[in-house]
């Protein structure tokens, strides 16, 4: 196993001495043990995200706008009418929820119009529309930057990581849901109770949890703890991990305080000149970025994918949620190539997919690390 660190800009090896940010010098992580990677499926095309059901089956949506079922190793399609997604760029069929009722499922995906959140029941292998849960997030007609991923929480709400579409002002915009966390009723689709925004005159500013981020990849609970974490896409540097706060500013404002007319990338991802009460992330990949995706807690670390590095990341985090060091299991250092989605299924294990396009993969990750 490879063991890296964010030290300032730079991801170095953790055996070097640079401390990361904060001053404290990580350990070494340990190298694993008996780690072991099924693959339970494959022949996906872009396998976004996926869920698990009673009865065994992992549901896998893929961003050209079908949804499949994998149970013992086969495939099944789903009969659903996803006829409004409109596939483009890096948008499309999206993130996916299963709800605790286990017949419902949520997915976020574009359409000509906006990026929303539809509710979909589940009948063995069809799908009907229920409702459409929240519309009105904003899209980009190119699909950049439209990243939408719903978890529902520990507290019963639907978390939801957006996209700010490559549109400067989004995420300093608190009446906009681009490049923010949503925190929303799961039933309702408004903004949750106790919510930091709750008594704004404002529909979409009662949604939001925390705002000033780029392109949010996801949003994960640490178990037996108040904390969550969020994974996002830097531009040429900086992808970071978040630890949430309610109501937190993460710095992100490409508009300059609304003085640019484009998308000015240039800007630091958390900028502590424009926003000195910004919210640090808790580790930063520095140059080159990895493009993180989906997170999830698995054997007591905090799992990470890499689309870009083509790896998967495991953080050991203390008991405040700052991380002491990252390990890379060679396993899956650039064995598989893109990394998106990954959640811990009910049996333990973490279920991750590959997403490089076509013969994509959903994969199993059991062992210590």
């Amino acid at each position: 196993m490879r063991a890296l660190v964010a030290a300032g800009l730079v991801l170095v090896l953790a055996s070097c001495s640079t401390p990361e940010p904060g001053g404290n010098a990580p350990s070494k992580a340990p190298a694993p043990q008996g780690l072991a990677v099924e693959e339970v499926a494959g022949g996906f095309q872009h396998a976004w995200d996926l869920g698990f059901l009673p009865d065994g089956s992992v549901l896998v949506t893929e961003r050209p706008a079908t949804v499949k079922l994998v149970k013992d190793g086969r495939v099944t399609p789903v009969d659903v009418d996803l006829t409004d997604v409109q596939v483009r760029g890096e948008g499309g069929l999206m993130g996916v929820v299963v709800h605790p009722d286990g017949q419902r499922f949520t997915a976020c995906y574009n359409t000509a119009r906006d990026v929303r959140l539809v509710t979909f029941r589940l009948e063995g292998t069809k799908a009907t529309k229920v409702k459409d849960l929240l519309t009105g997030m904003p899209s980009n007609s190119s699909g950049r930057h439209s990243g939408c991923r719903p978890t529902l929480g520990p507290d019963g709400a639907m978390w939801v990581a957006t996209g700010d579409i490559a549109q400067g002002r989004n995420p300093q915009d608190r009446a906009n849901l681009g490049g923010k966390v949503l925190r929303i009723d799961p039933e309702t689709g408004e903004g949750a109770k106790g919510n930091p925004f709750e008594s704004s005159g404002n529909a979409n500013e009662r949604r939001v949890y925390s705002y000033g981020h780029r392109n949010v990849q996801g949003v994960v609970f640490r178990p037996d703890s108040d904390q969550a974490f969020s994974s996002e896409h830097g531009p040429s540097v900086d992808d970071e991990v978040n630890l949430l706060k309610a109501g937190g500013n993460y710095g992100w404002d490409p508009s300059q305080g609304g003085t640019q007319g484009g998308y000015d990338e240039s800007v630091p991802m958390t900028d502590l000149q424009r926003f000195p009460d910004a919210v640090p992330a808790v580790w930063s990949s520095g140059s080159p970025t990895e493009a993180i995706c989906q997170a999830a807690f698995w054997n007591g670390k905090l799992a990470i994918t890499a689309l870009k590095g083509s790896k998967l990341l495991l953080f050991t985090l203390d008991d405040a949620g700052k991380v002491q060091n990252v390990s890379v299991p060679e396993e899956l250092d650039d064995k598989y190539g893109r990394l998106r989605a990954a959640r811990t299924g009910p049996d333990g294990a973490l279920y991750l997919t590959t997403s490089n396009g076509t013969g994509d993969k959903l994969l199993k990750l059991t062992g210590t690390v």
